[in-house]
């Protein structure tokens, strides 16, 4: 005879204050900061001994011009300075395109609407900076709002797709092949209980994210002159928006064919920032959906036997060993099928010919993907509740 299933609550074993999305906002919290520690001990070791090697050989070189050429040292050290001074406004040894002729503008508006932030182009007056900061505020957001757009539509082309590629299968599995009656009939019941996989969806975007990478590497590889390494390097700083600088593409005055690169080169960033925002917000529901697997062992920590869980609490496996082995790849992967949030929702209502209609009161906080549903959701249950 089996021992029955008990059940226990969210918080138990958390502590009063402590519910199951508090608990996991300390433990992204606290992973982050293992990750940013472990993140900065590596690149010091890669990158500390060379900037030391650097400053030794600007060291030695300024000592050999200022005796070479018998110049002052704090005079030269004044000359940098003003270069730097002339650099943040764009001005360069080597001859680059006008910052600040029209398409020069534009360019930059379209760093700053996108948050990339390259930082090769500033402005440099009061007015120019404090209008800058309203037509951020106006212009990112909006820019947000078209991210999570493409992300929706992405989603609805994708669902569409592996639907398609479904229902395919089913019919050269031979699903209903007595009459054509029974043939919709069975595909009809076989794709009820069917369900894109967002795992499917995030190998989508990471090929096509890759592919357009490689794509745009191999442009700026010949236009640029850069090794494809550095290629690839900044087509991930730009299209993640983390925007360095240290490498911008479209900046010398003059190149073959400019006016076709600086489409393309537009045209990729555009579609690299779209689809890695996209990825990323798919990550992000796993990452989520990882830590509410986790969240979940920890509640259930101490007990004599482990907890398989669900979004609605843990509940002991019947019949596990008392050894406290983790549950297997598949028992997870199942679980995440079965509570993966918003975005499997919105693929599941989209493959099945469109969302579904809500008979409840509307409060005008619906739709939207990643963490724009997260906050039309969160909006939507405090209107309920009151």
């Amino acid at each position: 005879m089996t021992a029955p299933i008990r059940v226990c609550s969210k918080t138990e074993g958390l502590g009063p204050p402590m519910n199951e999305d508090n608990a996991r906002f300390c433990l992204l919290a606290g992973l982050i900061l293992l990750y940013l520690l472990c993140g900065a001990a590596i690149f010091s070791a890669l990158e500390h001994p060379f900037e030391l090697r650097a400053r030794r050989l600007w060291k030695q070189q300024l000592d050999n011009f200022t005796q070479r050429y018998r110049v002052n040292l704090g005079a030269l050290h004044t000359l940098l300075r003003q270069y730097e001074e002339a650099n943040g406004v764009g001005i360069r040894v080597d001859t680059l395109r006008p910052r600040w002729d029209f398409s020069g503008a534009f360019y930059f508006v379209g760093t700053v609407v996108s948050t990339i932030g390259f930082g090769m182009t500033t402005p440099a007056t009061i007015a120019g900076k404090i209008f800058l900061i309203f037509y951020g505020l106006i212009g990112c957001a909006a820019t947000i709002l078209f991210f999570n757009l493409f992300l929706e539509r992405i989603i609805t082309m994708l669902a569409y797709i592996m639907r398609w590629c479904h229902e395919r299968r089913l019919r050269c599995a031979g699903v209903g092949l007595v009459s054509s009656r029974e043939e919709s009939s069975g595909e009809e019941d076989s794709l009820e209980g069917w369900k894109p996989s967002v795992y499917y969806v995030m190998l989508i975007l990471g090929v096509a994210s890759v592919v357009i990478a490689c794509s745009a590497s191999t442009l700026y590889s010949s236009m640029e002159n850069w090794s494809y390494v550095d290629s690839l390097y900044f087509c991930f700083v730009a299209f993640s928006t983390i925007g360095f600088g240290d490498l911008v593409s479209s900046q010398r005055q003059q190149y073959e064919s400019q006016e076709a690169y600086r489409l393309g080169n537009c045209l990729f960033i555009l579609m690299g920032v779209c689809c890695i925002y996209s990825l990323f917000n798919v990550i992000s529901i796993i990452i989520k959906q990882t830590l509410t697997w986790i969240v979940g062992k920890l509640v259930c920590s101490g007990r004599h036997r482990p907890c398989s869980c669900s979004r609605n609490g843990c509940a002991v496996a019947v019949g596990r060993r008392l050894s406290g082995e983790m549950i297997s790849v598949n028992e997870f992967m199942v679980s995440n099928r079965v509570s993966l949030a918003l975005l499997q929702k919105q693929l599941s209502e989209t493959a099945h010919q469109g969302p579904r209609q809500s008979y409840g009161q509307s409060n005008g906080f619906s739709g939207g993907v990643g963490a724009l549903a997260i906050m039309n959701n969160r909006l939507q249950e405090t209107s309920v509740d009151r």
